[in-house]
């Protein structure tokens, strides 16, 4: 069952990152990537996995070692938690990046690389994306404060 929840993980995942990077401007993208429920099939595995190996889980994760976390994750079970969990991650901050790009005006042809570099090494995607924006202010008006 693993290695199933480990396959399906991705698959999941998957057309959402497609409606980001391939049909940027279809409504139904903006409909769908709006809502944080995106993540939830992901999570529902996450959670298939961690339940059950709580007593394992929680001491390796509540004192960190880097032994302690080698091996929980050195397992079947434990990579496939990862995995899921990184996904889970991924997708969300993608989802992120995709919103707030829309806001401010990026070029999709600009996030596309941003999204599939988010996709494959998660933290660099995100560290990519801080920097496009930087360069696009939102075209958002900031709330007005009464005093």
């Amino acid at each position: 069952m693993t290695g199933t929840l480990f396959t399906l993980t991705f698959a999941v995942a998957a057309p959402f990152w497609a409606l980001m990077i391939l049909l940027p401007h279809w409504s139904v993208t903006g409909r769908v990537i709006r809502s944080p429920l995106i993540v939830a099939p992901v999570l529902a595995i996450y959670a298939i996995l961690v339940i059950p190996a709580l007593a394992e889980v929680l001491p390796a994760v509540a004192s960190p070692t880097l032994t302690g976390i080698r091996d929980l994750l050195g397992t079947d079970d434990g990579a496939a938690a990862a995995w899921a969990h990184m996904i889970a991650f991924d997708l969300f901050v993608g989802r992120w990046a995709w919103l707030d790009s829309r806001e401010r005006g990026v070029p999709s042809l600009v996030m596309a690389p941003v999204l599939v570099l988010t996709i494959l090494l998660g933290p660099l995607g995100l560290a990519a994306y801080l920097g496009v924006r930087a360069r696009w202010t939102s075209t958002v008006p900031a709330p007005s404060r009464s005093a």
